[in-house]
């Protein structure tokens, strides 16, 4: 058997999500039109979503050099993961990169944990294809609002103070604790449509005075989503109220852990994974592909409650030379995430990865010496780089950006 190139360009497909952007707004699409090779056409009347970039098996990533999925190379050539990796993870890339464009809101979504995965997958292996957490990080490449784990409780005291939002409340009960706050979810999933657009409707028409300064936004954004889906969606109510709104910049970054509730409302990112597919959505999609409210309450934790508990620091990244490279380090074994950004010029080097390191180029053009070869990167091109394998980058005509998910 011929030895393992380490280093091998990727190709990859976008999905078609309605709430993708549309044609060549999608940086999603414009990035997976740019791979060589590629047979993927940017229709513009299409909607596109999230270009995946790993070994998920319901939308693979090929090497472009064999023809293969690249699942089927790491099972070839498993010493690419690296011995610590490998044992650790069963011979698996551990984690899945995307590439998500939002025009609207993503379905309000929990990803069940390691128990719930298990118990989902061995009733329904089709719907739940594996019996993995997915934990997340999700890196703004540009204006990025979303929802994110749940306003502190004596705020949502207060707001649920308004006559209209009482009905929700359980008997007897006006102060909220997380036992409140589940029964509050649980109150909004299942209350009936007309139920759910008169609330909307009455808050709507609160005074300015009826919210604190922080949250002003809650009837201008309950028009926003109620205009994108519904206003019969139980999902308006439980995500704007309850949950924290975010609006960041290019570079930001949040972490969702495994049970964390979450939506994404707009913008493009950056995304990474441990390696799964398995959601339960309750809110921003249709009533018939809603998942069981109590299966959902079920799966969902209560953190983070504070604002900030939800945003993932960075920092300088030890690995790399010249400091033009930042890390992102979620509380999971799984993957961190590398950001470098050269201008004309630059250069940056990242020594050696004790294991395998997805990445890809998101704006600019350059060259990358690995491996003892020299390849032209540009915008949209996606690599496998195997255990072991330093990575120099060099920023020309123009400037450069990569994302890099990798294990250790």
């Amino acid at each position: 058997m011929p030895s393992a190139e380490p280093v091998v360009q990727l190709r990859c497909y976008c999905k078609n999500d309605g709430w993708g952007k549309k044609g060549h707004d999608s940086m999603a699409a414009r990035l997976c039109a740019k791979t060589p090779g590629t047979d993927f056409k940017i229709e513009d009347d299409k909607h596109y979503s999230e270009m995946w970039m790993g070994t998920y098996p319901t939308t693979p990533s090929y090497v472009i050099s064999t023809g293969e999925t690249l699942q089927e190379y790491l099972k070839k050539y498993p010493e690419l993961l690296g011995k610590k990796v490998r044992d650790k993870f069963e011979g698996e890339l551990p984690y899945l990169p995307k590439i998500l464009s939002m025009s609207k809101a993503l379905p309000l979504q929990v990803h069940p944990d390691r128990k719930m995965a298990q118990q989902l997958h061995a009733r329904d292996p089709k719907k739940f294809g594996d019996t993995n957490h997915k934990p997340e990080i999700a890196v703004a490449l540009g204006p990025f609002e979303l929802f994110a784990g749940w306003k502190p409780l004596t705020d949502l005291t207060r707001l649920f103070a308004n006559k209209p939002l009482q009905r929700f409340l359980p008997p007897g009960e006006d102060k909220f604790h997380d036992g409140t706050l589940k029964q509050v979810a649980r109150n909004i999933l299942e209350a009936p449509e007309n139920v759910v657009e008169q609330t909307i409707a009455d808050v709507i028409k609160l005074p300015d005075d009826a919210f604190e300064s922080k949250y002003r936004y809650i009837p201008s954004l309950l028009q926003r989503v109620c205009e994108q889906y519904s206003p019969t969606d139980n999902g308006t109510l439980l995500a704007v109220l309850c949950m924290n709104f975010f609006q960041l910049n290019a570079g930001d970054s949040v972490y969702v852990p495994a049970d964390g509730i979450h939506a994404y409302l707009s913008g493009d990112i950056v995304e990474c994974m441990a390696r799964s597919d398995n959601v339960l959505n309750t809110g921003f999609c249709p009533r018939a592909e809603r998942d069981s409210v109590e299966v959902f309450c079920e799966a969902l934790s209560f953190w983070p409650h504070e604002p900030d508990e939800a945003f993932l620091g960075k920092h300088p990244a030890d690995k790399a030379k010249h400091g033009k490279t930042l890390e992102y380090a979620p509380p999971i074994s799984e993957f961190n995430m590398l950001a470098t950004h050269l201008k004309a010029g630059e250069k940056e080097s990242i020594q050696p990865i004790d294991g395998p390191t997805v990445m890809v180029v998101t704006g600019g053009a350059g060259k990358m010496h690995a491996a003892n070869k020299t390849l032209d990167i540009s915008e949209g091109y996606v690599y496998f780089v195997g255990h072991g394998v330093g990575l120099d980058f060099e920023a020309c005509p123009q400037e450069l950006h990569v994302f890099m998910a990798y294990a250790e």
